[in-house]
């Protein structure tokens, strides 16, 4: 197997087409919603969750400084006193892994992603493109966004290409990167952002809460970035990159509502990403912010009528994805 062009890929390949995207959706300005036409919203939890995060954090910023001057020197109140130092170093350590180790995405490595990046951060409205690393992904389906200092990056896992570096699935990637761009976009990695946070971790439910919520507002993103690849960006995430075409995209967010009882209130409840059947639901329903205590509910529409299809009567099937009609609905802040 050695000799061959990694630009081509190995003996038996097929070779790849070359990436066309689609047309982005018009947007229009001064609007902010779950549609792909408007600047993707905020999810409706995600403030007010913040607020009583920060409101906790800065207590016990306050508390553990109490104990330290009154002399009392625990491990826990060395942590929470010097937090601020602690998030500095962390976020400067992790960008310097990427920076030595990471492939950084330009017009010739990686160049679909590097493309893609670019796209995201205009239709964002960002004045700064983040940089863009590809790390060795060991099979593992991922990608994540931070910063330090002024600048912020996207990582994406080597899974997600082919061996020649072609995305192996454009849309998907391009809503995965969406994703991770629109972390930046809403401020998710500042510095600020996650000192207020640092309490986050330690607080059952309602700090997985908050950070559930970031996920659902970077879904938003993703969609308005490349709606038409959230559904296999999901399919993905469920199955693997191989087996991802195997995955009914509608029949498992069809699930959602139908999976009940107190320990997958739980597992949901616990997790920093919404529940996979919730979080495909939330993507195909786009009339609502994505559910984040309670579990959907069987839809019930009044009739739409538009350029997306045909009227339909109150408590009808939900529509498969690509076929619903509530695109053209905006949900403000």
């Amino acid at each position: 197997m050695s000799g061959w062009d990694p630009r081509v890929g190995p003996p038996g390949w097929a070779p790849q087409q070359p990436y066309s995207p689609p047309p982005s959706p018009v947007v229009q300005h001064g609007s902010r919603g779950l549609s792909p036409f408007g600047m993707p919203a905020r999810h409706s939890w995600e403030i007010p969750l913040l607020v009583i995060v920060i409101i906790a954090t800065v207590l016990a910023y306050l508390l553990a400084l109490l104990m330290l001057l009154s002399g009392f020197y625990g491990q826990i109140v060395l942590v929470l006193v010097f937090a601020p130092l602690l998030v500095y170093l962390g976020r400067g350590m992790n960008y310097a892994a990427q920076r030595v180790n990471g492939v950084k995405m330009s017009p010739t490595q990686f160049p679909d992603g590097f493309r893609m990046v670019q796209e995201a951060a205009a239709r964002f409205g960002m004045t700064q493109v983040p940089d863009a690393y590809v790390v060795t992904g060991n099979g593992q389906i991922n990608a994540f966004a931070s910063g330090h200092g002024f600048r912020r990056y996207v990582v994406v896992y080597s899974d997600l290409f082919e061996v020649s570096g072609a995305a192996r699935n454009p849309e998907a990637l391009a809503f995965i990167i969406g994703h991770e761009v629109g972390h930046i976009a809403a401020g998710h990695v500042s510095y600020w952002r996650q000192l207020g946070m640092f309490l986050a971790p330690f607080l059952p439910i309602l700090g997985s809460s908050l950070i559930r919520s970031q996920e659902y507002t970077a879904d938003n993103h993703g969609f308005c970035n490349r709606p038409q690849g959230a559904p296999t960006a999901m399919q993905t995430l469920a199955a693997g990159k191989y087996l991802n075409n195997l995955v009914s995209f509608d029949e498992m967010a069809d699930r959602a509502p139908q999976e009940k009882g107190f320990f997958v209130w739980m597992t949901n409840a616990m997790a920093s990403h919404p529940v996979l059947t919730w979080r495909m639901w939330a993507l195909r329903d786009r009339s609502r912010h994505g559910k984040l205590f309670w579990r959907p509910d069987a839809p019930q529409r009044p009739p739409v009528t538009g350029p997306y299809g045909a009227p339909q009567p109150y408590g009808s099937p939900p529509p498969k994805y690509g076929q619903t009609p509530a695109y053209h609905e905006y949900r403000p802040y």
